[in-house]
């Protein structure tokens, strides 16, 4: 006997070669896939400890519009829909409508001879009517039965009732109408089982146009006439042309595995927002973006201890006309005291409180106060000595002047104590930090950031900055609340801030990484490891086949959100583009060599 005659005979389907055996073993392979109990109510069916409600639509409205079923779809419970479409005789149809046409047109008839006022629902329904009846001659429309039926399922009967209130608020919200199939939940449920069986039997009927709309499979559009184009729609190959600046805030995260494409889509992303006039700022951890910065004619500074660009932490913006000096000098200082507790390693309550002090009586002794001239300012920015020479003249320092030291007179006074010798008034500005030491790269990113927003305080422009490997600044309880502060007070400088990183649970778990997500309007998440994709599911409320997509998605592909809007995206550059931003080793490999042949 072959394999496939033993799985028959094991399923009951073949003629058992032994009966008593056989029967041995269909009842074990039944004993396995049934549930040990199945109880059928008024209203629902308990199987085991599941509780399930089945539904029917039995009233729409006039006027559906598409994809009105695709919100119940997309609901974060459990739930089995089924549509069923039964063909209905045209000529039936036709010969039905005309009986019906001739009763209404003898209704208005009969009441425009008794001088009613006329009634508006009997002539639309007469229009239409005859509207339908033409298009389904000339063989433009179809009649069909359709049914739809729905099966919910909870824990306990409160969790099916929760559930039902969503369901009929989403429904009752467009004018359509579920009841519950009283007295027939098993025909129903069987009816939304994967049997293709319509045991139900409750049909509305419906022409060709307002049964496509039932078509659940939609995506949104995100194609827009202004914007730069971020890639193609994997679900209706539209494009993803989307300008970031017209949502609530132009903030975006971007998450994925290394490899998974982060980049260069970014680098794309940056190169297409050139084009459109805006100014593009980076913190570059792995120095990627030199390349694209030698190829637009940006700036790029290269910052490490044996650097000759240098940026002074005392660097002051210069107070718009709606700002107040003091205020400016506030928030200046206690960014300040932040970066301080980073580079010294933490503060005490009481070194927090003199170091605040010390800050204060550095600018002061520069003649840099709320009462003084901000024009004259930048003229007058004390350095990081400065700083120490006040702590000496302050009684209990000393441990804080040792600790300073180290970025005074030792090895990283040539970065950390000099005057700032980089400007911003490139398009393109890039920070390089890849030669720093493991251990300055917090302290170096939170410079340059500070630095960065000095200047984009001080004057508003369309611009992007964009924060590469941006869990670094997370690791610091200072790094990343200034790291919020900056992503939540970007929208009113007209600036975006991209915040990128493959550590994501790392940045989740800090206690400000969900704000910064919340804080940002686009959001783009690329390929996820299995060790991260959970978390990433509960954050973004993701369906389960988008989670497929971020678990098996090429490199370059997936989920783009602008605002409430969501679409599957391929990332895609022209041949051009591609040469100027590709990162791969083999690709930089080879373009080097074609260049070596001229």
């Amino acid at each position: 006997m072959s394999i496939i005659d033993k799985f028959k005979n094991l399923m009951g389907g073949g003629k058992p070669e032994e009966g008593k055996e056989q029967e041995s073993n269909a009842l074990k392979l039944v004993d396995v896939i049934a549930p040990s109990s199945i109880q059928e109510l008024q209203g629902q069916i308990r199987v085991e400890e599941k509780y399930c409600r089945s539904f029917f639509v039995f009233s729409y409205p006039h006027y559906i519009t598409a994809g009105w079923v695709s919100p119940v779809i997309n609901l974060n419970v459990q739930l089995d829909i089924s549509f069923f479409v039964h063909p209905a005789s045209t000529e039936d149809v036709l010969k039905k409508l005309r009986k019906r046409l001739t009763e209404v047109q003898a209704e208005i008839m009969d009441n425009e001879e008794k001088g009613l006022v006329r009634n508006p629902i009997l002539e639309t329904a007469y229009k239409d009517m005859e509207e339908l009846r033409d298009r389904l001659q000339s063989a433009q429309e179809r009649m069909f039965y359709f049914g739809l039926y729905i099966t919910i399922y909870g824990s306990s009967e409160k969790e099916i009732e929760d559930t039902e209130s969503v369901l009929r608020s989403i429904f009752e919200a467009k004018v359509i109408y579920i009841r519950p199939a009283l007295f027939q939940q098993g025909a129903a449920f069987t009816s939304t089982s994967p049997y293709g069986m319509d045991l139900l039997q409750t049909h509305t009927p419906m022409n060709t146009e307002p049964l496509s709309s039932i078509f659940p499979f939609i995506s949104f559009d995100l194609t827009s006439s202004d914007g730069i184009l971020y890639g193609v729609n994997k679900h209706n190959r539209s494009l993803v042309l989307f300008d970031r600046f017209s949502l609530e805030n132009a903030n975006a995260v971007i998450f994925g595995t290394s490899g998974a494409g982060k980049s260069y889509l970014v680098k794309l992303d940056v190169l297409r927002s050139l084009m459109s006039g805006v100014d593009v700022i980076i913190v570059d951890p792995e120095n990627e973006y030199k390349t694209l910065a030698e190829s637009v004619g940006g700036a790029f500074y290269n910052i490490s201890i044996g650097s000759s660009h240098q940026i002074n932490p005392f660097d002051l913006p210069i107070p718009r006309e709606d700002e107040k000096p003091e205020e400016v000098l506030r928030t200046n200082t206690i960014n300040l005291v932040g970066l301080l507790r980073v580079m010294l390693g933490g503060l005490g309550t009481e070194e927090d409180s003199i170091i605040d002090q010390a800050i204060t009586e550095t600018y002061a002794a520069r003649d840099i106060t709320p009462d003084s001239d901000p024009s004259t300012w930048a003229e007058k920015v004390p350095l990081l000595s400065d700083l120490e020479q006040v702590l000496e003249s302050m009684e209990g320092t000393r441990p804080l002047i040792l600790r300073l030291r180290r970025f005074t007179r030792g090895t990283y006074a040539e970065f950390f104590n000099q005057h700032t010798n980089v400007s911003m008034n490139n398009n393109l500005t890039v920070f390089g930090i890849r030669d720093l030491e493991d251990e300055m790269r917090p302290i170096a990113m939170f410079i340059i950031m500070r630095f960065i927003w000095k200047t984009v305080s001080s004057s508003i422009k369309k611009r992007l900055f964009v924060i590469d490997e941006a869990w670094l600044m997370m690791q610091t309880e200072d790094g990343a609340s200034f790291l919020f502060g900056l992503v939540k007070r970007a929208r009113k400088y007209w600036l975006g801030v991209t915040t990128i990183t493959q550590d994501v649970s790392d940045f989740m778990q800090s206690s400000y990484g969900k704000p910064i997500v919340t804080n940002s309007a686009l959001k783009i998440l690329l390929k996820q490891s299995s060790a991260v994709i959970d978390m990433i599911q509960q954050v973004f409320n993701l369906t389960e086949e988008e989670k497929f997509i971020l678990l098996e998605g090429e490199v370059g592909e997936g989920i783009f959100f602008a605002g409430q809007k969501h679409v599957a995206i391929k990332i895609t550059a022209s041949y051009t583009e591609d040469q100027i931003i590709t990162s791969s080793p083999e690709e930089i490999a080879k373009m080097k060599k074609e260049r070596a042949k001229f």
